[in-house]
């Protein structure tokens, strides 16, 4: 998707026009999505919301030559589009860098850039809240500040890849994309701190899973219904642990994450309806809370390289 930018960057010197558009900033920080959609002049491709704190948004836009202003949230950018050569100025500072896979962008809540960026971009951010940052610093006992340093195009392999998954793992189901996307956040999140804040954390993960009685409880609730609460909140108040440490007990215990338990118990309970002849696709797609029978396909598909269609022709 392409889009005109916003000036010619030779109207006016990149100091120049930075220190002008912070002079008009409002007092309180730019929401992230709408100030990113205001400098792309584009909507997202997806954008998923989580009440608990974060936001994960994939673009598709072309050519930037526009100013970012200080936003509410911390940015964390992976990219995923041809490589190119781009630049970022603050002030007087000059930043140069190359896009490829494998790369990241912080920008920090609260700091402004302009962009130059020469050809169009493919690229998920994360929008993580201060606050969450420093939930996963509280419930690690990780002894590091909590303020991310800037970075452009910095190669980190690991955020990179865990940023990129965001776009290739939601099915169009509300449980397993919420609790997706919080374990996403978290596991993000502990990755920040101990790369990105200029001081590597000092603590020592806790060993063991789950009590037996915890566990079963744990199982019970992601056994519920499809629109019973699954969240990764409700599953770690239940257990009286945080989410972090619920959810390495819970993979210490069961050998999966919370989301691969529940999409492994999903896919199964699919199998044995469809083993039904009375029940219709479209009848078990809405049963296990999937928004439509294209998005129970396509989830069905990636999980046994079959169509529901076709794994009920052959299995008669």
């Amino acid at each position: 998707m392409s889009l005109p930018s916003s000036c010619d960057p030779l109207e006016s010197s990149p100091a120049e026009t930075i220190e002008a558009r912070r002079d008009e900033t409002p007092a309180a920080d730019q929401n992230p999505a709408n100030e990113m959609s205001r400098v792309l002049r584009t909507a997202p491709i997806h954008l998923a919301a989580d009440p608990s704190g974060g936001a994960i948004a994939h673009w598709n836009h072309g050519p930037l030559h526009d100013v970012v202003e200080p936003m509410t949230d911390h940015v964390i950018m992976a990219y995923n589009g041809a490589i190119q050569r781009m630049e970022r100025r603050s002030g007087r500072s000059i930043v140069s860098g190359t896009f490829r896979r494998g790369v990241v962008i912080i920008i920090p809540a609260g700091s402004s850039s302009r962009w130059d960026i020469p050809k169009p971009v493919d690229v998920v951010q994360l929008y993580l809240p201060r606050a969450t940052l420093t939930r996963i610093a509280d419930e690690t006992d990780t002894f590091t500040p909590t303020d991310l340093l800037e970075r452009t195009a910095h190669p980190d392999l690991i955020t990179s890849r865990l940023l990129l998954s965001a776009a290739d793992v939601l099915e169009g189901n509300t449980a397993l994309d919420t609790l997706f996307r919080q374990q996403l956040t978290d596991l993000l999140a502990t990755r920040l701190l101990a790369a990105h804040t200029g001081k590597a954390p000092s603590y020592q993960p806790a060993l063991g899973g789950l009590a037996p009685s915890v566990l079963r409880r744990a199982i019970e609730r992601l056994r519920s219904d499809a629109d019973a609460d699954v969240s990764l909140a409700a599953l770690a108040a239940d257990s009286g642990l945080s989410r972090f440490h619920f959810c390495r007990a819970f993979k210490e215990s069961t050998g999966l994450s919370p989301h691969n338990w529940l999409r492994q118990y999903r896919l199964e309970q699919a199998i044995n309806m469809l083993r039904d002849p009375q029940n219709s696709i479209a009848f078990v797609a809405a049963s296990l809370g999937y928004a439509s029978q294209t998005a129970f396909a396509a989830a069905f598909r990636k999980l046994t390289g079959e169509t529901p269609t076709d794994w009920r022709r052959r299995h008669g």
